[in-house]
């Protein structure tokens, strides 16, 4: 294809204006970020993407919906931005219903949105990363406070420049290193928080999909990838209060609570609560594990699902804050393992 300018983007959009930014996007061979970009002077403003500057306005904003998402899922959330705390390698949202881990480094380029509709502009903060993937986005709902958009502009705005963008960078696949096994087992075991698995993991030559590859039950067993739809309906059957982190290179987003409503459609499984969406393509679910992880106040199980190409989609964890921890257990431990399924 042709490489496309601006007022070629604006016309493709202006002839489709319905689809999906991230599916038009793809369509063109071109990023969200282009798309926006393209946009500018027309409904898209060039903002600071530094989240120290950028989540303070998101917090002034009142309640909103935070989108965070990968190629295979999607996470929604209703919520206000308080309680921002910077951090050099790591910024986190500490709402209780917005929850957030942030990779300053991927916050890269950002837009304010104002699209024109009948019910008046619909407005949003996009970041995006060096390759113009979308790392996080917040979205203005009617309640939210649109009177301080025009303030946010005049302190956010920026000079509009070229992207730049480079080249996106391939997924992690799984590495392992066999002869390893058994000490990742024995450091498995001395575990007090599940924080320091990452770095457990690193330190002998893998990473997660990798130790879980050869790590072997009880500290990991495989389970059939419908698990994951069976977890998420038994939960808001049984009302078992969970934790699902959803997110990409630049930020993790975290839903911590109850679920209620579950929608299938087509290959994607939904739940559609009245302050939290998720959407996963079930259809993507290449390996699904259930996990245990030793801490200092109990063991930790949670359920684990990443794509063909290794890419981590989803964690869902039992929520621990003065939740008893046996119902989730139970559920966990009766998920289907994918060789009783084969068998």
């Amino acid at each position: 294809m042709a490489l496309l300018g601006p007022q070629d983007i604006r016309a493709l959009r202006a002839e489709n204006p319905k689809a999906r930014a991230r599916d038009f996007a793809a369509l063109h061979q071109i990023t969200e970020a282009e798309l926006l970009a393209a946009h500018v002077g027309h409904g898209a403003t060039p903002i600071v993407a530094d989240p120290d500057r950028l989540m303070p306005w998101a917090g002034r904003l009142g309640d909103v919906l935070a989108l965070t998402r990968n190629d295979h899922c999607v996470h929604e959330r209703r919520g206000t931005y308080s309680d921002y705390r910077t951090g050099a390698f790591a910024s986190m949202v500490l709402d209780p219903e917005i929850d957030l881990r942030i990779f300053p480094k991927h916050w890269v380029h950002a837009f304010a949105v104002e699209e024109p509709t009948e019910d008046g502009p619909k407005r949003s903060l996009q970041v995006f990363d060096g390759a113009g993937d979308a790392v996080h986005k917040v979205h203005l709902k009617p309640v939210s406070r649109h009177e301080l958009w025009a303030d946010l502009l005049g302190n956010m705005r920026i000079a509009a420049r070229p992207l730049g963008l480079t080249p996106r960078l391939p997924v992690q696949p799984a590495r392992t290193d066999a002869a390893c096994a058994a000490a990742l087992r024995t450091a498995w075991d001395r575990m007090t928080d599940t924080h320091q698995f990452l770095g457990l993991v690193k330190d002998h030559g893998m990473n997660r999909l990798g130790a879980y590859r050869i790590a072997g039950a009880p500290y990991v067993q495989r389970l059939d990838p419908e698990a994951v739809t069976l977890t998420l309906r038994q939960a808001a059957d049984s009302r078992v209060p969970v934790m699902i982190f959803v997110g990409n290179a630049g930020c993790i987003q975290i839903h911590g609570g109850l679920i209620e409503k579950i929608v299938p459609m087509g290959p994607w499984i939904n739940v559609m609560d009245p302050r939290f969406n998720l959407h996963l393509r079930a259809d993507r679910l290449a390996e699904v594990y259930r996990v245990w992880k030793p801490t200092r106040t109990g063991d930790v199980f949670s359920v684990e699902a990443f794509a063909a190409d290794g890419e981590l989609i989803l964690q869902i964890f039992g929520y621990r804050k003065d939740t008893p921890a046996e119902p989730w257990n139970a559920l966990v431990a009766a998920l289907p393992t994918l060789e009783a399924v084969t068998a």
